[in-house]
């Protein structure tokens, strides 16, 4: 490991543990065992993983893909990439999806026909020439007088005309230029700019742009056996996608190592990437499909979707109570259908409607129906008599509909129904969800297929879950706390009361905890950021800070720039405004897009501050993960609670507060400001222990009132202060 370290990272690092992290990590890679690896933000995870990968890779002919779903970690991964690239050479891509890199705008699906087409167009180009070249020799040897020249030349000039009536075909149908012009050039050059440097996506495009290339189909051809893949989650946790993906970098599963970063989120991840759903438009698209359609499976196929399509329409207008249908707005919204004790009503009602040959029988008609129409519309796209690739209604129907009926049931599967309002048309419709608890069905497989995976983030523990959760086998663990300097950073505890939802209106709580959020904002040097369980929270402190009047003092004698975050803002531009300022105070939601991902470095933000505990919304699909949890974890208490809802809250604390203290020379404050963080006796509603050991050891309880004097003491015997310490 030495020599990796000195290879790839010959400089002196900054962190005490990293290099120790190398090592744990090769000895894992090389034992072919999968590791979970928590480090404190700012602590060089990305360099402590990446390097070991890499080096294992090369000396065992494999490929290393490291995956993140936070762009900025992309722009990180980048730059490490770079900065290993600069000591020895590596063959790296940064792959993005189709979507983010195409030239004319298309979707996946046309995408693909205008590439088979373009290919055969170029291929039959490449034959008429061949053949063009072998009639016109013939034809010279039989004027030569060789009688058997001339009886070939026949066969030739047939196959000839064969191959110009296809290209007279294509020429009139939908082509790619840009993929054309790959398929024309030997694109050497773009390859020796590709691995010259590690080139990024918006690097790739605007090369492409220039030469009039495609750059995906250049990416996804030049990616063989490379060292180092950069990407998204997508490209592993979705199992279609993931197969293709081996297929470019022609590697067997077993030859890649995967990294997976912020891997507290692949839980949320997976579980959307196995999610299915089917809406009441598909349904009628497909109706519309197979109206008078002359084909003997049609009436098959549209008695067992129309006995869905009205099931579905009737569960959730049943559902509604008086008034509620006027209030359903463009969001969707949850229909409850689950029963404890008997199917879904959902599937119910369509048992009760259904009058056929046999349900399995007649989706299965409508499957193959719909692969039949579907070909079809490939067909008129591929030659011109469709402007744009469509997709089958049928088919998407008959698919989700036999999943349905064989899955709706299982453990982990929880079947929903939804409605929203559409915004042109003002009609109430529905969807239909197979929602899945228990992400562990898709990530299971992943990590078993694959030659060994490193899961990283600042938030795993406890490993025991996230082992359990992702379907990990005796996973090696390691994890390493902050290892900046103690004396600059703090983390209190404050006994303000403990915000329950139902205490929360309480003017007594709300006095208690505004007075101290205003002494967080007025005693701390700089800029603070204040996470809140919701937005409707953050803005309920916002107000009563002043931020519809006069506005709470800061540390210098001024007043602090109030900049409140929502659901409905453009929150990058108010993150912008924040960091400008420098007495400015962020009132956000912990559940937003600012508690993890996104760097607040040095004077970005001095202090953080977690108001409550911010349990998410207890809603019927969580109520559903727990059951989930219970039932597969029936033999530890509360697993549900625990699993899907302590544990994943306590980590989104966990990262909040690593907001701040981003670099050995940074200082700052943590706040957690609730009863249930302290020592104080809340019996199960305590979530102290929740906190790792030595994050525990760190918590310091402090009165409410007085807090303004730890801060006080803290900032000023660092010298933070501008002038004179201000006075409580």
């Amino acid at each position: 490991m030495a020599e990796t370290t000195r290879r790839f990272f010959p400089y002196d690092s900054p962190y005490p543990n990293q290099g120790e992290a190398m090592t744990r990590i090769a000895a894992a890679l090389d034992d072919g065992d999968d590791v979970l690896f928590e480090g404190a933000p700012g602590t060089g995870k990305t360099l402590s993983a990446l390097v070991p990968a890499i080096e294992h890779a090369r000396q065992e002919d494999r490929t290393v893909v490291i995956t993140t779903n936070v762009h900025q970690q992309m722009r990180q991964f980048v730059e490490e990439a770079r900065a290993i690239n600069e000591e020895e050479e590596i063959r790296a891509v940064v792959f993005k999806g189709k979507s983010s890199m195409c030239h004319i705008g298309v979707d996946y699906q046309e995408c693909q026909t205008l590439r088979d087409t373009t290919r055969e167009l170029v291929e039959d180009q490449a034959e008429k020439q061949e053949l063009e070249q072998q009639q016109r020799e013939l034809l010279d040897a039989s004027r030569e007088g060789d009688a058997a020249a001339a009886q070939r030349r026949e066969a030739v000039m047939e196959e000839l005309d064969e191959v110009e009536e296809r290209i007279e075909d294509v020429e009139s149908a939908n082509i790619c230029e840009h993929y054309r012009n790959n398929l024309l050039g030997d694109n050497e050059a773009f390859y020796e700019w590709l691995y010259d440097d590690v080139r990024t996506p918006e690097e790739i495009y605007k090369y492409a742009e220039r030469e009039n290339l495609c750059g995906y189909e250049l990416l996804k051809e030049g990616m063989e056996a490379v060292d180092l893949v950069v990407c998204n989650y997508h490209h592993l946790l979705d199992p279609n996608i993931r197969e293709q993906f081996f297929r470019w970098l022609d590697r067997e599963p077993e030859r890649v190592v995967t990294v997976f970063d912020e891997a507290h989120n692949i839980e949320s991840a997976a579980r959307d990437h196995a999610s299915r759903s089917l809406t009441e438009n598909t349904l009628d698209g497909a109706l519309d499909e197979l109206d008078g359609r002359d084909d003997s499976r049609a009436d098959a196929a549209e008695n067992v979707l129309r006995a869905f399509r009205d099931a579905l329409v009737e569960v959730y207008e049943d559902g509604f109570a008086f008034g509620e249908r006027e209030q359903v707005d463009e969001n969707w919204s949850d229909v409850p259908i689950a029963n404890d004790d008997a199917r879904d009503d959902l599937t119910l009602a369509f048992l009760r409607n259904y009058e056929g040959r046999g349900i399995d029988t007649e989706t299965e008609l409508a499957v193959q129906l719909g692969e039949t129409i579907d070909e079809e519309y490939e067909e008129a796209y591929k030659n011109g008599e469709a402007t744009s690739r469509a997709e089958s209604s049928t088919l998407a129907a008959a698919r989700f509909l036999a999943t349905w009926m064989e899955e709706n049931a299982q453990l982990g599967q929880y079947p929903v129904v939804s409605v929203r309002r559409d915004a042109g048309t003002e009609e109430v419709y529905g969807r239909a969800e197979l929602y899945t608890c228990i992400p562990r069905r898709v990530t299971e497989a992943l990590f078993d297929e694959v030659y060994a995976s490193v899961l990283m983030s600042a938030t795993l523990r406890p490993f025991d879950v996230a082992a359990d959760v992702l379907g990990l086998d005796d996973p090696v663990t390691m994890a390493y706390g902050l290892e900046y300097p103690e004396d600059r950073r703090r983390t209190y505890t404050a006994g303000t009361p403990a915000l329950f939802a139902n205490d929360r209106s309480d003017p007594e709580v709300q006095e208690s905890v505004a007075s101290l959020v205003s002494d967080v904002v007025e005693f701390t040097p700089g800029n603070t950021l204040l996470f809140f369980p919701s937005y409707s929270e953050a803005e309920r402190y916002y107000g009563r800070l002043g931020g519809s009047g006069q506005p709470v003092g800061d540390a210098d004698g001024g007043d602090a720039t109030l900049v409140l975050d929502g659901p409905d803002v453009d929150t990058e531009e108010q993150r912008e405004r924040f960091v400008e300022g420098e007495n400015a105070a962020l009132f956000t939601s912990l559940w937003g897009t600012l508690a993890e991902g996104v760097s607040f470095d040095g004077d970005d933000a001095r202090t953080v501050a977690v108001v409550g505990v911010p349990y998410p919304h207890v809603d019927d699909r969580l109520e559903a993960v727990q059951d989930a949890y219970d039932r597969a974890y029936g033999g530890r208490d509360d697993a549900g609670w625990r699993y899907a809802v302590e544990i994943p809250t306590i980590r989104k604390t966990r990262q909040a507060l690593g907001r701040v203290i981003r670099s050995p020379d940074d200082f700052g404050v943590r706040v957690l400001a609730d009863k249930r963080y302290t020592r104080a006796d809340m019996g199960r509603y305590s979530v102290r222990d929740t906190f790792p050991e030595e994050e525990r050891d760190e918590l310091i309880d402090m009165n409410p009132e007085k807090l303004k004097f730890g801060l006080l003491n803290f900032y000023g015997d660092l010298g933070a202060y501008d002038g004179e310490r201000p006075r409580p």
